[in-house]
């Protein structure tokens, strides 16, 4: 995955500024483009033949939520970025599905980049880069696959429900940035499952197995961190700065959604504590167990010393032993060696090393 990325990448060598580049898998055969029109009277939503059928939406005073899924066909970025007046090295950043949740605060717009992360049955994280455009009158979303975590939202929107036909796209934004935020705190709780089911098993069954678990949940953890982390400058950002695209109203429900992001990452934070002290009951677990083998094979060649010193010493076979011709002898030699065996036992498990 690294080396592919890198190889697209390269791509863009010597290129000017702003060349649009699309640096990412391919995730959809043919790009779809959907439109939510709605004000607090009125509501549309279709599906779009071309981007240009959209356009005419930005001359009207409702709110327009235009839905792009699909990045690698390039024309219709530039369409909608000469229709919407965007600026070249924005259109390279929405194609660039590599980069780290940011904001771009401009005079016209505003440019937000999340990452949306899903959780499958497997508990394997499905990573998508989401690109939005918040402009006086519209929303553009940039997807690169078809299906997203918003059909809460279109709900509310088609329903009515809560305040978000009556307010304006700030709003809107704010609304699609909770419910990619509120996946957050479900993904945590399936990781949070896997935390207790390791930890139950780590001292119990320390086998090998866990460590490879241990090591991918680690690794989620991280890739969590690290599209969670820029958010709270993100929010921040959009509570601080004086614009005229956000009301005063949103701004409660903005400063809501930074508390969020700061639980979920405490959140992590926590669960990379505890997964660091797993890893460490397991190594401890192990060195234990070894610790016990060591203790049982060091016992038995312990007490098979004196044996062996014994069997040594009447295996020499020299003819003027006297022993060697006792008729008693070999009885006599077991018991000896039966009892040193008895008595090492009883000595070892009086001490408690057994």
């Amino acid at each position: 995955m690294v080396r592919k990325f890198f190889k697209k990448y390269s791509n863009k060598i010597g290129l000017p500024p702003g060349t649009m580049v699309h640096i990412g898998e391919k995730k959809v055969e043919k790009v779809r483009i959907s439109v939510i029109d709605y004000d607090k009277d009125n509501y549309e939503m279709r599906e779009l033949e071309s981007v240009e059928e959209a356009f005419p939406f930005k001359e009207t005073p409702t709110v327009t939520w235009l839905n792009i899924d699909g990045l690698h066909e390039i024309d219709i970025l530039e369409k909608i970025g000469k229709h919407y007046n965007i600026h070249p090295l924005i259109l390279e950043d929405i194609l660039n599905t590599q980069q780290r949740p940011k904001i771009e605060i401009l005079d016209d717009y505003i440019y937000v980049v999340l990452k949306m992360i899903a959780i499958d049955e497997q508990n394997e994280l499905i990573i998508e880069q989401l690109s939005i455009l918040l402009g006086e009158n519209f929303v553009i979303t940039f997807q690169e696959s078809k299906g997203d975590i918003f059909d809460p939202v279109r709900e509310r929107i088609k329903n009515s429900k809560g305040r978000i036909r009556k307010d304006g796209p700030d709003y809107l934004i704010y609304a699609i940035m909770d419910v990619v935020i509120d996946y957050y705190f479900s993904i945590l709780e399936k990781l949070n499952e896997t935390i207790e089911y390791l930890d139950d098993n780590v001292v119990e069954n320390p086998d090998s197995a866990l460590v490879q678990q241990i090591q991918q949940l680690k690794r989620k953890l991280i890739f969590l961190r690290k599209s969670v982390w820029p958010l709270r400058e993100l929010i921040s950002s959009l509570t601080r700065e004086e614009t005229n695209l956000i009301k005063e109203s949103t701004m409660p429900y903005l400063r809501d959604l930074y508390d969020h992001t700061i639980q979920v990452n405490d959140n992590i934070e926590t669960f990379r504590d505890m997964v660091s002290g797993i890893l460490d009951v397991y190594l401890s677990s192990v060195s234990n167990k070894m610790n016990e083998v060591m203790k049982v094979l060091t016992i038995i060649a312990t007490i098979f010393i004196p044996l062996t010193f014994i069997a040594g010493i009447y295996g020499m076979n020299f003819e003027f032993m006297p022993e060697l011709r006792f008729h008693w002898g070999y009885p006599v030699i077991w018991m000896i060696m039966i009892t040193i065996f008895v008595c090492m036992l009883f000595y070892f498990r009086r001490k408690r090393w057994l």
